[in-house]
């Protein structure tokens, strides 16, 4: 009896050995080629994302204690051991910067959270309502932007801080946010009278949904997407007007590290010990250019 194999199959089938090598060098000259061509994109993402990092686990880039004063090292010039310098109680420049992150960038990130939710409930009502309702809420907001906006950041922290009797990061962030709902309300506002006239969110109310269900389900998310940049746009001036609050005393309060705090503590020694307001300050520069070269290249994405 012949047996017959059918080797068809394995006829037909292409070698795959050096396809996936191929494959794998290709994808890797295509990326570095990218990077060649957006290396300023490049570089902004690596300073952000340092950033975080530095605002999540500071641990990890110092082994200095931010806090712990070290009267044997006051004001000690950068070196091996003490990159930035140390300050006039001693402590470690450099660790003080990396911890001092944290409350930049979380008080930047709750103003733009702040903005972001109150911008787009006053621009949804303005927008979905219309009539009286948009009058009176755009009129307000024409108030608002007709304030330099980081006055009116000052005023609100000053009254708060007169009636508490001590100011915060917390209640900067709030004042910060506040003062850029106005932004975004415009914003959602536009797109939330482009999307009122869609066709899901007639059928929604044809079914029977409710205002608020409308609103929530269909209007505002699809009204979000044009944010992006502009909240990576606001990042950046939140960083900026937090750390002058802080400069100023109206933010993040001593002992505990900020990069305008840090600046602030360094002024008096700017002269003759130029480090201690240098090194925060380049930090406020390279994260906020950072942050505004990502929201440039995020809006010419967005409008191709």
């Amino acid at each position: 009896m012949t047996v017959i194999i059918d080797d068809t199959t394995a006829q037909n089938t292409p070698p795959t050995s050096g396809a996936e090598p191929e494959a794998t060098a290709s994808s890797v000259r295509e990326t570095v080629r990218w990077a060649a061509r957006n290396w300023g994109l490049v570089l902004s993402t690596a300073i952000f994302v340092l950033a975080v990092l530095w605002a999540l686990l500071p641990g990890a880039f110092t082994s200095f204690d931010p806090i712990a004063v070290d009267n044997g090292r006051k004001l000690l010039p950068p070196s091996g051991e003490h990159w930035f310098g140390t300050d006039l109680l001693g402590r470690d420049m450099y660790a003080r910067v990396v911890y001092g992150a944290r409350a930049s960038l979380l008080g930047a990130s709750m103003a733009v959270a702040v903005a972001v939710i109150v911008g787009s409930v006053l621009g949804a009502v303005a927008g979905w309502f219309g009539g009286f309702v948009d009058t009176v809420v755009m009129r307000l907001i024409d108030v608002v932007l007709s304030v330099p906006g980081f006055l009116l950041a000052i005023t609100i922290v000053v009254v708060y801080t007169a009636k508490v009797g001590q100011a915060g990061l917390i209640p900067a962030a709030i004042a910060v946010g506040l003062t850029s709902a106005a932004t975004f309300a415009r914003l959602i506002r536009s797109e939330v009278l482009t999307v009122r006239a869609s066709n899901y969110v007639e059928a929604a109310i044809t079914s029977g949904a409710t205002t608020f269900t409308v609103l929530r389900r269909h209007v505002v998310p699809n009204s979000l997407a044009p944010t992006v940049s502009l909240i990576a746009v606001q990042l950046g001036i939140a960083i900026i007007w937090i750390a002058s609050l802080s400069f100023l005393g109206l933010g993040a309060q001593p002992p505990n590290p900020e990069w305008g705090l840090l600046v602030s503590d360094g002024r008096q020694f700017i002269a003759t010990r130029g480090w201690l307001t240098l090194y925060p300050a380049l930090t406020i520069i390279a994260v906020v250019l950072a942050t505004n070269n990502i929201a440039r290249h995020l809006t010419t994405r967005s409008s191709r």
